[in-house]
């Protein structure tokens, strides 16, 4: 089996800080929810997301505008409601940059399974 490509730390750099900000948005447990309920309810108002918790509107808008900050969920005006949705392709720019980690490993990890077996 020979060696795949080595990956340069410098081509990954760019990409991950670019991920830094939606990892940081959904670090928080409260804003990972509001994502996952985003994710299979569609667009949504905020008096729909606070039904049923005890997490306050204010509170809520709060989160979504972090979360909006780091281009995971964006706001649409539907008549005198604003309604939020969530915005998939920052997520999978963050998935990629997960990617480009765990190539990373896997060929250091090679490197050393070659060492050891030498």
């Amino acid at each position: 089996m020979s060696p795949r490509p080595s990956l340069s730390p410098r081509k990954a750099l760019p990409s991950l800080r670019d991920a830094v900000p939606v990892f940081a948005a959904l670090g928080d447990e409260t804003r990972l929810r509001l994502v996952a309920v985003l994710c299979v309810g569609g667009a949504v108002s905020i008096t729909q997301l606070t039904a049923g918790t005890a997490i306050t509107r204010q509170a809520v808008t709060k989160h979504l505008q972090v979360l909006a900050g780091a281009g995971l969920v964006r706001d649409l005006r539907v008549g005198r409601e604003r309604r939020w949705e969530f915005e998939p392709a920052r997520l999978d720019e963050a998935r990629r940059s997960l990617e480009l980690i765990a190539e990373q490993w896997d060929l250091a990890l090679q490197k050393l399974k070659l060492a050891v077996e030498r």
